[in-house]
């Protein structure tokens, strides 16, 4: 009897756990454009027209300006990421493939293993400047990504 009150304790706790780590932030911000940390470049990530589905490659694109606005070429873009809220990086090693012209960059091997809260987090390096930025996006459902 202790040994199955425990047990289900214990499920409850883990259950308890698992609700928590899936939940994102309500504060979570979700915007496409941010300022990179040290100001040095504002950029916009713009994720595929169709909603990436689980467990499916994408590509997505970055949109790399200079803060009076100017678009940024030649750029050297990191792509690293993961869930927070559950210690694990992406699935896949996404890179900057391209860049397409007027300051845009084609990253490709993008990959969503699960739902919930993501970050993509772009460390920049241009010949006069290297910073970095972080974007959060949160799957919702199998098939959408916001």
């Amino acid at each position: 009897m202790v040994r199955t009150i425990a047990r289900l304790l214990g499920t409850a706790a883990l259950v308890s756990l698992v609700v928590a780590c899936s939940t994102p932030p309500a504060d979570l911000d979700l915007s496409q454009t941010h300022a990179s940390v040290g100001k040095k470049f504002v950029v916009s990530l713009e994720p595929p027209a169709t909603p990436a589905t689980i467990n499916q490659i994408h590509s997505w694109k970055i949109r790399l300006k200079s803060p009076a606005g100017l678009p940024v070429a030649h750029a050297r873009i990191g792509v690293d990421g993961g869930m927070p809220q559950h210690g694990h990086g992406l699935p896949t090693q996404p890179q900057v493939t391209q860049e397409l012209g007027d300051g845009v960059y084609l990253l490709e091997g993008m990959k969503f293993s699960m739902t919930g809260w993501w970050e993509i987090k772009l460390a920049i390096q241009t010949p006069e400047a290297s910073d970095t930025v972080t974007f959060n996006t949160v799957v919702a459902t199998p098939g959408a990504a916001r």
